[in-house]
């Protein structure tokens, strides 16, 4: 891995993609050394001239100041993403430690979060979320598609194990945060049998999950020839079934997707899941609006 220390213009992005519950974004470092097979963010260290998304990892030095000031500026409270591109909590975090600094800065102007990681980390913060989720709305969530170990090491090499982000979920209900489990990308033939989605979904019925978004995997751009290399490497017998599914397009084929919510719409009403994520933001916002009604 190699490490380099840049500085930046801007703190918080502003995206359109309109199905998302928030329009803002930050990401704190880019290049990720989490190797995940199935990323969609490996195209975006481009724009810093490396083509090694997975082994060069840059490293925002002056972000913290440079989000004080866009936080002064800031006139409403939507909500901030962090970690949609880079995990803000991959291990480069250990050494830096500006996850803290960040997060003092969204106690300070009470600023609502959502954090999605693979780690673990977090919990080192894990008094400081308490702290901000008691002012405002914080929602903690985090990526499991797998829970077999070993096909967890293959697919997502420099993660923490699925038990460990479970763990850590189950912490963060000391806080008042909002929890989630993202069992998205589901890879088709690779993490879409029954009884991971089972395990998965008993797992958050025993923490006592808010909500468990699930979604298949799309191959646009660079993920596509990276994801079905792999799939040939490593899940060989697979692969003209994974080929097929996807025939020369980025996504699942219609006939796939349906049975595959079919499968996950059972096991969601046998544990008594929600996937309702909007509910926590629209909540959120709806007291935004009669506290601002309370004002005239």
């Amino acid at each position: 891995m190699t490490i380099k220390e840049i500085t930046c213009k801007s703190a918080i992005n502003r995206i359109s993609n309109s199905r998302l519950p928030y329009h803002l974004d930050l990401n704190v470092y880019r290049g990720c050394t989490h190797g995940c097979k199935y990323c969609y963010a490996i195209y975006s260290n481009r724009y810093l001239q490396s083509d090694n998304f997975f082994g060069d990892v840059f490293v925002k030095t002056n972000i913290v100041e440079v989000l004080e000031k866009e936080l002064r500026r800031k006139r409403n409270k939507d909500v901030i993403n962090l970690g949609s591109v880079t995990d803000s909590y991959q291990p480069i975090e250990e050494k830096y430690k500006i996850m803290p600094e960040i997060l003092k800065l969204m106690i300070k102007y009470e600023q609502p979060v959502i954090i999605s990681t693979k780690s673990d980390l977090i919990l080192r913060d894990i008094e400081l979320i308490d702290e901000l989720s008691r002012l405002t709305y914080v929602n903690i969530a985090s990526t499991i598609t797998v829970m077999d170990e070993d096909r967890r090491r293959i697919i997502e090499p420099g993660s923490v194990s699925s038990k460990r982000r479970v763990n850590m979920l189950r912490e963060m209900k000391k806080t008042k945060a909002s929890r989630a489990i993202h069992t998205m990308p589901i890879m088709p033939y690779i993490t879409d049998d029954r009884d991971n989605l089972e395990e998965i979904f008993a797992y958050g019925k025993d923490i006592d999950i808010n909500y468990i978004l699930t979604g298949p995997l799309n191959l646009k751009g660079d993920t596509k020839k990276v994801f079905m290399d792999f799939v040939k490497d490593y899940f060989h017998d697979e692969y003209e079934n994974v080929k097929n599914v996807y025939g020369k397009g980025a996504y699942v084929s219609k006939e796939y997707k349906e049975e595959m919510y079919k499968k996950i719409n059972d096991v969601r009403r046998k544990y008594e899941v929600s996937g309702n994520y909007m509910k926590g933001i629209r909540d959120f916002k709806k007291s935004i609006e009669v506290e601002q009604l309370s004002l005239f």
